[in-house]
């Protein structure tokens, strides 16, 4: 006599949740057919006085939305006692918008021992602020395993922060399949996880995995957008873009938005500007500004511009701060004040320093420093080093070099490089090597550089050799001199040169002294000078020699001055001396006197 009571009852969206699969797919004709049958055969039973026909033909007529035709059967059940025509009744009365009638029913049937009656009661409490007697009727049916009371209860237990009853009932509910239990039962854990730490919060990520995977596979398309960002995270790419794909069929925008991420990464731009135009429809703004981004690099600028407005629109301020990237690309500098003042007002830090450095450009510092210091405390790690850089500028050195290791603290390549220089000049060696370890492997190839100096100033002379031992070893600042010369650093490849000749490595030595002079280094020009020298080709010799020369070297001046005086040249020998003298240092400057001073003579005679 209670088969309905267990079957049919009232949901949030006001429809009926049946337990019984076959309601989930279409019916076939043989279904329906059979459907019609049971009906007659119960609407026969009814007429005859079966109670328990009543409650069932009462039952299906309802689920038909046969109100009229169900409710006299109800009623009649419910008169002789049944508790799931109680229940069925009480639907049927909040359908026809008498929930306090509904009510009476629900009680009715609650007490006599029906869950979802007592579910049902318990939601009318909560739905009128009676949250004890909420609780007290969405506990009874909890208890007794019916899974919507259990979500229902851990609902209200959470909104009175009673974060352990709340899991423990969300959990009850989502193990009975109840996949939205699932989804929150895993956010919950999420957030556990956060505060936990050690093998505790792993134990919870890997926990609220488990739950995300099971309410995805249950067509819940947050839990699937969820699992698909883990899945991402750890490189399951190819899993996680199942999951995307899922989500966003299912009309999630935000999984539209990461799969077309996703595609745009594996380099398929087409496809995941498909589902970026999706996701932006459905009022996704990360995915209009995607969308945004894609057309300004082919340079489509209306229509990226468009789409940064549709960003706006969505209430994502980053559409005013790429407004604002665009119009300054074009020049217009106006407009990007504009749109980047109006991001920075929003709180986008990276707009405040974009705004900052524009004003700063213009001349306006005091403008300037106030947004650059806005960004900085809201966490843009260049905002910091700008103002590094500003207060450098200034001549304000403290205050620089605390914006320096700000930045650098938060990895900053430059800052790293700027604090371990300032450590270096007040002599904390120590502290500068550790800030330019970190530049230099960030990048920075003037760190590298710096720190190469630092080892090599503390290097030990070379030991003597035993006969047949090699002579040399590769050093730490050997490496990182080569890692700064590899980059373009002059300075480096000709010390990496240098390091190469002292060997006997005479074509590696030439290599990196011509990288440095071609690139305009005066010393890797005259080093490569003295190097084709020695091997016996001081024309090609004279022509870097020449080069260093006219870029301010005195030795170099003093080595052409010679080869013109050996050539019998005395008047370009002697215009060199005096290029040198005038260049120095005071050893070239004395030596290069002298020689003017002979050739003159030699002149005069």
């Amino acid at each position: 006599m209670d088969v309905m009571g267990d079957k049919a009852t009232l949901f949030e969206s006001g429809r009926f949740v049946q337990s019984s699969p076959r309601e989930e797919h279409p019916r076939d004709a043989g279904e329906a057919a059979d459907e019609a049958a049971e009906e007659l055969r119960r609407r026969l039973a009814a007429e005859a006085g079966d109670v328990e026909a009543m409650s069932v033909l009462g039952a299906m007529l309802l689920r038909r939305g046969d109100l009229d035709g169900a409710e006299p059967h109800l009623r009649a059940a419910t008169a002789a006692g049944d508790r799931a025509a109680a229940n069925n009744l009480g639907v049927l009365l909040h359908q026809r918008g008498y929930p306090d009638e509904a009510a009476g029913w629900w009680r009715i049937a609650a007490v006599a021992g029906s869950t979802a009656a007592a579910h049902a009661l318990g939601r009318h409490h909560r739905e009128r602020g009676d949250e004890p007697a909420a609780e007290y009727w969405l506990r009874q049916s909890a208890e007794q395993g019916h899974t919507l009371g259990a979500y229902a209860l851990a609902d209200l237990l959470e909104h009175r922060g009673d974060a352990e009853g709340a899991e423990r009932w969300m959990r009850a509910a989502a193990e009975r399949g109840h996949r939205e239990a699932a989804y929150r039962l895993a956010r919950a854990l999420d957030r556990k996880a956060v505060r936990a730490c050690g093998d505790e919060g792993t134990a919870l990520v890997e926990e609220a995995e488990q739950w995300y995977r099971q309410a995805a596979a249950r067509g819940h398309r947050r839990a699937a957008l969820h699992l698909g960002t883990i899945l991402e995270k750890r490189g399951e790419l190819k899993e996680a873009g199942r999951w995307y794909l899922t989500s966003a069929k299912d009309g999630e925008p935000r999984a539209a938005c990461a799969l077309g991420f996703l595609l745009r990464d594996a380099g398929d731009t087409e496809n995941a500007a498909v589902w970026w135009l999706r996701a932006a429809q459905d009022g996704d703004g990360n995915a209009a500004n995607a969308l945004g981004a894609l057309h300004a690099e082919r340079g489509e600028t209306q229509t990226a511009e468009r789409w940064y407005r549709a960003a706006m629109d969505a209430g994502d301020i980053n559409g005013a701060y790429n407004l604002g990237l665009l119009c300054a690309d074009q020049g217009r500098t106006t407009q990007a004040e504009q749109w980047y003042r109006r991001a920075a007002y929003a709180g986008h830090r990276e707009a405040a320093n974009a705004l900052a450095i524009l004003l700063l450009r213009a001349g306006d510092e005091t403008g300037a420093e106030p947004w650059f210091s806005k960004a900085a405390e809201a966490g843009s790690v260049d905002a910091a080093f700008n103002l590094g850089i500003l207060h450098a500028g200034r001549g304000e050195d403290r205050a620089a070099l605390g914006w320096y290791e700000r930045a650098a603290a938060a990895g900053h390549t430059e800052a790293a490089l700027q604090v371990g220089m300032a450590r270096l000049r007040d002599g904390e060696e120590g502290e500068a090597e550790r800030f330019l370890r970190c530049a230099a492997g960030g990048g920075s190839a003037e760190a590298a550089y710096r720190l190469a100096t630092v080892l090599d100033a503390r290097r030990p002379p070379e030991p003597a050799h035993e006969l047949g031992e090699p002579v040399h070893r590769r050093s730490e600042c050997e490496e990182w001199y080569e890692r700064a010369a590899s980059q373009g650093h002059r300075r480096a490849q000709v010390r990496v040169g240098m390091l190469a000749a002292a060997r006997g490595d005479v074509v590696e030595a030439a290599r990196w002294y011509r990288e440095a002079a071609e690139a305009g280094s005066r010393n890797g020009a005259f080093n490569l000078g003295l190097l084709l020298a020695r091997e016996g080709s001081e024309p090609e010799a004279a022509v870097w020699w020449t080069r260093a020369a006219d870029a301010g070297h005195g030795r170099a001046a003093l080595r052409l001055a010679l080869v013109y005086a050996r050539r019998g040249e005395l008047a370009e020998g002697q215009r060199w001396a005096d290029r040198a003298a005038e260049l120095g240092p005071p050893a070239v400057t004395e030596r290069a006197t002298r020689l003017r001073d002979a050739l003159r003579e030699e002149l005069s005679a």
